[in-house]
Formats: structure tokens, C-alpha cells, sequence
């Protein structure tokens, strides 16, 4: 008998090791696939189709390989990074092969309006080529319309429309609901402008507040119009602005046919007459589908156009996503991460200068801290300091900001917000409403604090408040000293205010204005060294393999996309309904962000929604339990 039991776990074993080793094997090689170049594949004629699906960000966050797992978590929205979608435009220009740029923009999420007004102007640098460019959507918006007002032709489906909303909208205050539950949250924060505490503290928004957003976004959309009559001139954007409803009305609904008068679009027409035109630029396909033409993918086209290696190295750290503390992936800014990229890429010693490229609305403060003092070692190791903002370079991104010899912004990039707030609940009151209470001895008027149950004591409240005083302090004298400024006059620009690129640059806070290739070309400069003979060498943690995974499951094929909203009323609408997740992430965020925080949450209205996927989550969670 003992034989056989012995036996039979041999043959067990054989058999888990068996399963192990094959399950090693497959997820082995399906990693060697999604690692194998497609550009290995050879470029032949056709056209580049530039498929724009979802948001286009600075650096795309690892997607979730559990997301959509049994209908929850929804759909991942994609995100095209920044730099990718630049380098294949610019390629395209001088490359015989390339015989026109598609430009997809009916799945097109947005982007802040620096990204927006970057890939802008990228389009543009092709039609002045003389290259043939054609944008294809449903419906267009104020973001992808821009990008579309730069092509050669602007085509629509005669069933979608275009509609511009500018900058702008509601957002959601909770003091009635926190009232109504009974919980006490304490705020501590310096700045006459520092509203992220607003939405806990007042049912609407404070003048100052809506005084600096109606600044902030009058002084964005001037620069969006702006950028589209110069871009296309002919469509007469101020009429539809300013009198949407009778336009349309006078249209008899039809808005395609009164965009098409008012010189928005160029032509009309479904897929089929769309795909018939680029046909005729860019030859037709070998494949069995009618209509189809010879197609160039953006993914196989950026991995034949690899950024150059030749020449000395440029250092580029990306401070991308919420700052926060401990360790992350691409996508969100953690402290620890960054400061340790930062120490590898110095210790290989072939970096002569580094640039910080910062695309952060901020966050925690200590972890902004730790970025700074890391920036700071390589400027102690001799190596100049240049510093890019991209879309997003506020509050918690600004104090990073402040490490650099130089600052190069966009007249439409979001920064200042310098200021300090901390937020923490307790529920003594809540509980007293269903019969709870708290009760214990002190030793200290510290014991026990912050006590949530109970209630924080004056002591408590003293010591935070201070604290918070004392961090907004440092940031003012950190900004005053990076920029040769008085301490009063920072804080008389400071205050929490968040201000635009233009502006910002007026008052000082930013040195030039220009993009992240400047910004290269000024740290090659301060090393002494020809911009043209240089290459950057970006310091970025690879995403994981099962990012990677999850990325190739649910990356959508050539020939279909999501289920995003495509014409311009739905997508205000689903825009609208976004503001659901942001509720949870902002009662999240109530409970479990650091006590001072260095953070712009007003800045989110300025992009389009992207939840987290913990706030997606839940709201999803919620939205199936109630039926919705």
C-alpha cells in the first residue's frame, strides 16, 4: 500500500510540474510576441492612419490586467503617448512612403490643451509639407476638432455634428451630504485660492475661486479659437460659439449640413465614401473588405521610426500622473520610483544633463519633496537642470519644477497653484446619530489622535494648521529662490491660483515658452554641446509583464474600436455622467490622501474624464448593484 500512495504522488508531482512548465512556456512566448518589433515587419506604400483612440497623455499608465473581469471596471480607456504620436507625424513628412496621413478622430478621448495644441501643430508641419491629410469623425469637439482644423480635408458623417463647448462646467460639492451624515471634516490650508478644499467646505464655489476659473479658462479658450482660424480660417467658429441653438435650429437640426455651410468641415460622408477618398491618394488594399485602402498602423509605424541613439545622452525623468508616495508604475508619479530612476540613470555616468518633464496636477507633498532633492543630486553631480512642463505642471508638479536651471512651458499649460492644504474626517458626530459613542482616558492632548471616533482635540487641530503653514512657507521660499523673487511677491502670485502658460511666463514662473525637444536642445546647450549631435535617454520603469498582457487583450484590431460615444451630444453627455466616478474618487481621496497635500483637483476640469481605476471601479460596482 505504501508503495502505491508513494507511487501515486510521484505521478502528482509529474503532473503539476508538467501543467507548471507549460504554463511557463505559453506565457513565455506569448511575452516574446508582445515584445517582438513590429517594425521588423518591412513599411510598404500607403497611408499612415493615425487612429486616436482614447486620450493621448505624456506617459500612458500600465493598464490593469483585471479590468473588465466579470463586467466590472468597465471599459479601459487607451491612452497614446504623447511623444509616439509626434515622432511618427514628423516622420511621415519626408517619407516617400507615406502618401497621405488618416487621422481617425471618432473614438478621440482629448487631452490637456497643451498635448491638444502639440499634436496641433504636428498635423499642421505635415499639410505644410504638401502632404495630403484627411480627418475622419462623427462628431467633432473643441480637442479634436483642433487637431482636425490642421488637415488638408475635414470629413464628417452626415449623421454627426460639431459642437464647441469651451472650457468648463459643473463640479461637485458635498457640504450638505457631509452635513447630513454628520462628519466633521477638518481642513487645514494656506491660500486665498486653493479651492481642491471647496468642494468639502461650501456648497458652491467661493468668488475668488470662480473669479480665477473664469480667468484661467477664458484665457485657454482665446488660445483655442485663436489656434483654429489660424489653422483654418475659412469656418466661421464664432457664429456656432456664440448662438448654437438658433444655428442648429435654423438648420432645421441638421447640423452636419449647417457645419458644412459654416465652413467647419469640408465634406460629408459615411465610412465607405471616406475610405473611397484616401483610395484614390494611397492606392487600394489587398484585403477582401470592399473599399479598404493600403494602410500604414501607427504601432507598426513609431516602431519603424525609433527615436535616435546616436551623440551624447540627454537624461529625461518623467514626473507624470498624481504624485504620491512609495512606489508605482508608469503613469503615476511616485516619490520613490522617480528619486530611484533618477539614481540609476546618474550612477551609469553617461547622462550630461537631464530634464525633468513634469505633466502633474501634484499630490503629496513629502513624495514632491523626495523628486526635488533627487533632481537636486544631479545638479550637486554637475549636470544641468532643464525643466519641460507639459499639459500639467501644478501645485506638488510646481515644487518639483522649482529644482531646475530653466523652465520651458506652453502658452497653454496648466501650472502655479502654489499652495498646501490637508484634509481629514472624524465621525463622532455620525456615530452619535445611530447611537455610537467613544470615550477613554489621555495622557498627552495627543493621545489617541486623530481620533475619529471621538473627535480631534484643539491641540491636534494647532499642530496640523501649523504644519501646513510651515509647508506652504517652504514652497514659497523654494519658489522664490528658483525664480529671483521676493517672498511676498510669490505669495502674491501664489495663494493656491492656478494661471495658464501665457500668463505665467508674464509673472515669472516660467522662463520660455517651448516644447520637450527645446527644452532638450537648451540642457544639450548648457553641457556645451551641438543639440543636433544628441539623443535622450528617457528614465522610465518598463511596465510589467502582465501590463503588457493585459494591453495586448484588450487592444483593439485594425478594423473595430470600443463603444465610446461618437457624436457630439452623447459624448457631453457621457463627459456629464464621468462626474459620478470623480464623486467617489474625491470621498476616496477624503478619507486616504497624505495629511498635506500639494495639489491642483480643479485642474481635472480642464482634461477630459479619466478616472482612476479604483474610482472606475467602484462606481461600476455601485452602478450594478442599483441597477443603473
Amino acid at each position: 500500500m505504501k508503495l502505491v500512495r508513494g507511487a501515486w504522488r510521484l505521478l502528482v508531482g509529474i503532473k503539476d510540474f508538467l501543467v507548471l512548465a507549460f504554463m511557463l512556456l505559453f506565457f513565455g512566448a506569448l511575452f516574446a510576441a508582445l515584445n517582438a518589433r513590429p517594425g521588423a515587419k518591412a513599411i510598404g506604400d500607403g497611408a499612415l492612419v493615425v487612429d486616436l483612440n482614447g486620450r493621448v497623455v505624456e506617459q500612458p499608465a500600465e493598464v490593469d490586467p483585471f479590468a473588465g473581469v466579470g463586467g466590472i471596471g468597465g471599459e479601459v480607456m487607451r491612452e497614446q503617448r504623447l511623444r509616439d504620436v509626434i515622432r511618427a507625424l514628423d516622420a511621415a513628412r519626408g517619407d516617400a512612403r507615406v502618401k497621405a496621413v488618416v487621422l481617425d478622430l471618432d473614438r478621440f478621448a482629448g487631452g490637456y490643451p497643451a498635448v491638444v495644441a502639440d499634436v496641433a501643430e504636428a498635423v499642421g508641419r505635415v499639410r505644410a509639407s504638401g502632404k495630403p491629410v484627411l480627418a475622419y469623425a462623427t462628431g467633432y469637439m473643441d480637442s479634436s476638432y483642433l487637431i482636425a482644423a490642421n488637415a488638408s480635408e475635414v470629413w464628417m458623417n452626415p449623421m454627426g455634428g460639431a459642437l464647441f463647448t469651451g472650457p468648463g462646467g459643473s463640479q461637485l460639492y458635498y457640504k450638505g451630504l457631509i452635513d447630513k451624515l454628520g462628519v466633521n471634516v477638518h481642513v487645514y490650508k494656506v491660500g486665498q485660492y486653493k479651492s481642491a478644499v471647496e468642494p468639502y467646505l461650501l456648497t458652491g464655489q467661493s468668488e475668488p475661486a470662480r473669479a480665477a476659473n473664469q480667468a484661467l479658462y477664458g484665457a485657454l479658450f482665446e488660445q483655442w479659437k485663436g489656434n483654429v482660424a489660424k489653422a483654418r480660417p475659412k469656418a466661421q467658429i464664432a457664429d456656432l460659439v456664440a448662438r448654437p441653438d438658433k444655428l442648429v435650429v435654423a438648420a432645421g437640426g441638421d447640423m452636419a449640413a449647417m457645419n458644412l455651410k459654416l465652413g467647419i468641415v469640408d465634406k460629408l460622408g459615411d465610412r465607405e465614401a471616406f475610405n473611397a477618398r484616401v483610395t484614390e491618394l494611397a492606392g487600394a488594399g489587398t484585403g477582401k473588405e470592399a473599399g479598404s485602402f493600403r494602410a500604414i498602423t501607427l504601432r507598426n509605424w513609431v516602431a519603424a521610426n525609433p527615436a535616435p541613439k546616436g551623440g551624447d545622452a540627454i537624461g529625461v525623468v518623467t514626473v507624470a500622473g498624481e504624485i504620491v508616495d512609495g512606489k508605482a508604475g508608469p503613469g503615476i508619479a511616485a516619490g520613490e520610483t522617480i528619486a530611484r530612476l533618477v539614481r540609476e540613470g546618474l550612477a551609469k555616468g553617461n547622462l550630461k544633463a537631464l530634464v525633468v518633464r513634469v505633466d502633474s496636477p501634484g499630490g503629496s507633498a513629502l513624495a514632491s519633496e523626495e523628486i526635488r532633492q533627487a533632481v537636486l543630486r544631479a545638479k550637486a553631480k554637475g549636470l544641468p537642470v532643464v525643466v519641460s512642463m507639459g499639459g500639467l505642471a501644478a501645485s506638488g508638479g510646481y515644487w518639483v519644477a522649482t529644482a531646475g536651471d530653466t523652465i520651458f512651458a506652453e502658452p497653454n499649460t496648466i501650472t502655479g497653484s502654489i499652495g498646501i492644504f490637508g484634509i481629514l474626517p472624524s465621525f463622532e458626530n455620525a456615530l452619535a446619530k445611530i447611537g455610537v459613542t467613544a470615550d477613554g482616558v489621555r495622557t498627552t492632548p495627543l493621545s489617541g489622535q486623530p481620533d475619529v471616533y471621538r473627535g480631534f482635540t484643539p491641540e491636534l487641530d494647532a499642530v496640523i494648521q501649523s504644519s501646513i503653514e510651515q509647508g506652504y512657507r517652504r514652497f514659497v521660499t523654494l519658489v522664490a529662490g528658483a525664480r529671483k523673487m521676493t517672498p511676498a511677491r510669490v505669495d502674491e502670485v501664489g495663494q493656491g491660483r492656478v494661471w495658464d502658460g501665457g500668463t505665467a511666463r508674464q509673472l515669472g514662473l516660467v522662463d520660455r515658452f517651448g516644447g520637450i525637444e527645446d527644452a532638450i536642445a537648451e540642457a544639450a546647450r548648457r553641457a556645451k554641446l551641438d543639440p543636433a549631435k544628441v539623443h535622450a535617454v528617457y528614465l522610465e520603469k518598463e511596465p510589467s509583464w502582465t501590463s503588457k498582457l493585459a494591453e495586448a487583450w484588450t487592444r483593439d484590431s485594425e478594423e473595430t474600436g470600443g463603444e465610446q460615444a461618437r457624436d457630439p451630444i452623447a459624448r457631453i453627455a457621457a463627459d456629464r455622467r464621468a462626474l459620478f466616478a470623480q464623486a467617489l474618487g474625491d470621498m476616496r481621496r477624503l478619507v486616504a490622501a497624505p495629511t498635506m497635500q500639494a495639489r491642483c483637483l480643479e485642474c481635472a476640469a480642464l482634461s477630459p474624464a479619466a478616472p482612476s481605476a479604483a474610482d472606475r471601479t467602484l462606481a461600476d460596482l455601485i452602478r450594478v448593484r442599483l441597477g443603473w
